[in-house]
């Protein structure tokens, strides 16, 4: 008896490491209610998101990201990699994808259409931040630490969408290591690059 439980242990206590690494973006640097998170699969239903061939729309991402300087760096084999942890579907015009101040932990790849990106102020007035197309990301902060959203994306016309959730990127953590490590770099490099543009437009708006 003794000896199946000195087997047992160690299986049990890499199951609990594996467990504890699935939850590493999911829950380990979430800051609020955890019943507060809106999941992909809860807003694909609200939006009445139709699911797309995973390999027609994995080929539009691989043409999209050819183009761009940073996800450029991903190749051809580690894009066909990703298949397995990405979502892909097409939205109607006007549905809400993301909202403003709602805790998310997904991120959305634009495959096609176009969705506007708006702020609400707290004195009331709607602010339009961007509009994005093909190739854009949006909600790779929330996806990274599953925190509130900064505004608020809706489609314009019909899209189709690639996402990531939280749970997909710690499979991807566990299963891919390399795979995972080299996209969250990408990541946090476009999202550098982007908050040091913001920093830079503010810096010239003051007095």
């Amino acid at each position: 008896m003794r000896i199946f439980q000195r087997l047992r242990q160690p299986q049990e206590n890499e199951l609990s490491r594996q467990d504890a690494e699935s939850a590493f973006f999911t829950t380990a640097w979430h800051q609020g209610d955890l019943a507060a998170l809106v999941p992909w699969e809860a807003r694909a239903v609200e939006v009445g998101a139709r699911a797309l061939a995973p390999r027609d729309a994995l080929r539009t991402l691989q043409a999209l990201w050819a183009h761009d300087r940073h996800l450029s760096t991903l190749t051809a084999d580690a894009l066909a990699r990703m298949e397995r942890y990405l979502h892909f579907a097409a939205v109607k015009a006007r549905r809400d994808i993301i909202l403003q101040d709602e805790y998310g932990n997904f991120m959305v790849v634009v495959l096609s259409g176009e969705l506007a990106v708006n702020r609400r102020q707290p004195w009331g007035e709607t602010m339009r931040l961007a509009q994005t197309g093909p190739g854009d990301l949006l909600g790779e902060m929330s996806l990274l630490d599953s925190g509130q959203r900064f505004s608020s994306c809706t489609t314009l016309v019909d899209s189709e969408l690639a996402v990531l959730s939280a749970e997909a990127l710690d499979d991807m953590l566990v299963h891919d290591p390399a795979l995972a490590a080299q996209l969250v770099a990408i990541l946090a490099r476009k999202l550098s690059v982007r908050l040091r543009a913001v920093s830079s437009r503010l810096g010239q708006q003051a007095p």
